[in-house]
């Protein structure tokens, strides 16, 4: 979900919406909670190209399946918003 809308001060904001759910068993171990991932199948009921209900949308709203995702570990860099490079997702 997202927006652009005006600040008081005249500035155009755009802003974002992550929607988390609980971890599924590969990152249970690390997280208490991960960014709901839609299926590609699942995109167009999602952007309202399909007919559907509210229900149907939140039964959407589960975690991504383990055997989907890769895992492995990163720098404690990756925890300060001042780096941003590639190597912040190298595997250590």
């Amino acid at each position: 979900m997202w927006e652009t809308w005006r600040s008081p001060a005249g500035e155009t904001v755009r802003s974002f919406t992550v929607i988390t759910t609980e971890p599924n068993e590969l990152c249970a171990p690390i997280l208490n909670r991960i960014p709901v991932i839609l299926d590609p199948t699942s995109w167009p009921i999602w952007l309202g190209e399909e007919l559907t209900t509210v229900d149907d949308l939140k039964a959407m709203l589960l975690p991504y399946p383990a055997a989907g995702l890769t895992c492995w570990p990163v720098s404690r860099r990756v925890g300060n918003v001042k780096n941003n490079d590639p190597s912040l997702i190298a595997t250590i």
